[in-house]
């Protein structure tokens, strides 16, 4: 991308943006929203920051950046969203950590690989109304998750409880929950169906054992249809399954580990993909015995998510379903 005149790091928050500009040496924080966009406003022109000549740069958040963007697209303003992971590892060594520090590490990034960076395309509003019924499914699996274990506990507690109100009250809960989480799953199938990329892309990663409708659904949304990530490594970063070198010189000889850098819901998600591909394909199996007289549980989990991702992209790439053609070596 060709250099901006004003290159601009934002470090999002659910609540706040810190603003930091290159060019300037300034910095601002303000609310993420349509108040703080005005102070924003303001402050780009008491110091002669011309949005035009501009470009804002932002870490994948998973959502908090939306109104960022929105904004951005109103305003006509170039922005890219880049992974936290890849301004982090650019770095170096660093000390310390706070907002403002990090957006000023995030326009630096952006200042030193201008020339390999692309200005992100606009939102689309598919992706983000799938986001949204996604997370709202996930906070009702998680009440459901959090009722049960009462009841669990209850039982353990007082095993000659019988009839009980509260338990009976959970589980009213229960069901109205349930009955939510099959309308929010029934609107985000639909939502796929009515769009021929979506259910093509859908349909080829679905075919991969191991990977069902929910990691089908969140793999659509996160990689926003295939369009954020250039392949499954650069998708593997974001998630956190690759394992990265933790040595310098002769001093630190670490392991090799993955990042805290990542989007855990999805890998936790992968997870439960990962488990069943152990289960219910035979490479992945034979792969999984074999790791495991040299590695512990955890490392094979994790390697076999790193497989799920590549086939993920294999497929929609090659743009045909996965075919099973594993053979044992005589």
């Amino acid at each position: 991308m060709k250099k901006q005149k004003f290159i601009i790091g934002v470090d999002v928050s659910r609540n706040t943006l810190d603003i930091y500009c290159a060019e300037i040496n300034g910095h601002i924080q303000i609310q993420n929203g349509t108040v703080g966009f005005k102070e924003f406003l303001k402050w780009c022109k008491t110091f002669k920051i011309n949005l035009t000549q501009s470009v804002i740069v932002m870490e994948y958040t998973g959502g908090y950046e939306y109104k960022l963007i929105q904004f951005c697209e109103n305003k006509k303003i170039l922005f890219i969203r880049i992974p936290g992971l890849a301004v982090k590892r650019s770095l170096g060594i660093i000390r310390g950590k706070n907002d403002k520090v990090d957006s000023k590490r995030i326009a630096q990034y952006a200042s030193e690989k201008h020339a390999s960076l692309k200005a992100s395309k606009p939102l689309d509003k598919r992706i983000i109304r799938i986001k949204e019924l996604l997370s709202f499914r996930k906070r009702c699996v998680r009440e459901n998750a959090g009722y049960q274990a009462t009841i669990k506990e209850r039982k353990h507690i007082y095993p000659d409880l019988g009839e009980d109100m509260i338990i009976k009250e959970l589980k009213q809960k229960m069901k109205f929950n349930e009955k939510i989480i099959s309308k929010v799953e029934a609107e985000i199938m639909k939502t796929i169906e009515d769009n021929d990329d979506f259910k093509t892309n859908y349909d080829l990663i679905t075919s991969i054992k191991g990977i069902g409708k929910v990691n089908g659904w969140m793999t659509i949304a996160y990689t926003e249809n295939f369009t954020s990530f250039l392949n499954g490594r650069s998708y593997a970063v974001y998630v956190g399954v690759i394992p990265f070198d933790h040595s310098s010189g002769i001093s630190i000889k670490g392991r090799k580990r993955v990042s805290n850098l990542a989007n855990k819901e999805l890998k936790s998600e992968l997870s439960q993909a990962a488990k069943s591909a152990m289960q219910h394909d035979k490479e992945i199996r034979d792969y999984a015995e074999r790791k495991l007289k040299e590695k512990d549980w955890g490392k094979v989990v994790n390697n076999v998510k790193f497989k799920l991702i590549l086939r993920v992209f294999a497929v929609v790439k090659r743009g045909s379903k996965y075919v099973d053609n594993y053979q044992v070596a005589a």
